[in-house]
């Protein structure tokens, strides 16, 4: 059983006066940038139920992102969309067995992972430091626009019902779950974050002393006095900030023993969050996995039943016209 309590822990976390302006800033910057999105069949990854092709399109800075674009060969014209948001060391996801599912499926792969790192590429140790004091150079910066995106390239795709989008990923994964839902929220209709990272980042650096966290702890050693400056830039990119924007249903999975990523940090998180229809689970005797084999199935449930079986939310209502 768990030893702590993490439930009533209370983040050392601000949200700056200027959060909003900060990132209406940015998008306004990130919008004013063509997408130019491009698809590329790949056969050696297609098979007869599934056609992968390499995904494209412009962000931040003028760099050319890259991710994994999968489609049922049988489909209809107006198909529901699942996006996967990679790990913090883990590659781009070749989302093959959504689209078996019947959904048109989309790995990203934010700058720096692989197909997108030809010109940023800080690495894994690396990423979560990178001009970490500095909220307008932050590597995380060009790494969440990356990510938001990803969903102007499903729309741009004829096949993609912009009324059922959902997402889904763990730890970083679950992270840029949590941001897109809450900086897309007039599109996305469905998100399932798994044991979310970049929730609390000061609180976790002190909570646990693994990677990637660990990697603050190093920087604030060999950077004596820099800890002010990291907590006042990552001000701006806390997960627990951007999470009162999310109002679609949300599934939150974390595991109570994770050392990676703390639990404190999910349950804060998770009470930011303004949709009224919000779940949390928390597995007991469970890691960083957070008990994915037994949740997976949780969350194709969810998926199906927001997504695929015709419910109509308002949201989608107002989208449709209605």
């Amino acid at each position: 059983m768990s030893k702590r309590d993490p439930s009533s822990y209370q983040l050392t976390l601000n949200r700056p006066d200027d959060f909003d302006a900060f990132w209406a800033n940015v998008m306004t910057e990130a919008d004013a940038i063509p997408l130019n999105p491009t698809l590329t069949p790949v056969p050696m990854r297609s098979d007869a139920d599934v056609e992968v092709f390499e995904a494209h399109y412009d962000s931040l800075d003028g760099l050319r992102i890259a991710g994994w674009y999968c489609l049922p060969r049988q489909r209809s014209k107006s198909l529901p969309t699942i996006v996967v948001y990679p790990g913090y060391i883990s590659e781009p996801t070749l989302p093959k067995d959504w689209a078996r599912q019947g959904y048109a499926a989309f790995g990203a792969a934010p700058r720096g992972k692989l197909r997108s790192n030809a010109r940023f590429n800080p690495g894994y140790p690396g990423l979560l430091t990178h001009n970490i004091t500095d909220k307008n150079t932050y590597g995380y910066k060009g790494f969440y626009v990356d990510a938001i995106r990803a969903i102007d390239f499903l729309l741009a795709q004829p096949e993609v019902d912009p009324t059922r989008i959902g997402l889904t990923g763990g730890s970083q994964g679950g992270a840029l779950t949590i941001l897109v839902a809450a900086m897309r929220n007039d599109v996305v209709a469905a998100a399932a974050p798994q044991a979310p990272y970049l929730c609390g980042y000061m609180d976790s650096a002190k909570l646990t002393h693994t990677y990637p966290y660990e990697e603050m702890n190093e920087y604030a050693h060999l950077h004596p006095g820099s800890e002010q400056a990291m907590a006042d830039a990552l001000d701006y990119y806390d997960l627990v900030n951007f999470a009162p924007r999310i109002t679609c249903p949300i599934w939150v999975n974390i595991g109570l023993q994770d050392d990676v990523v703390p639990p404190e940090t999910g349950y804060a998180v998770f009470n930011a969050i303004s949709s009224v229809d919000k779940k949390l689970f928390a597995y007991d005797g469970y890691g960083h996995d957070a008990n994915v084999y037994e949740h997976g199935a949780l969350i194709n449930q969810f998926f199906d039943e927001r997504l695929k079986q015709g419910v109509r939310t308002q949201k989608a209502a107002n989208l449709a016209g209605f």
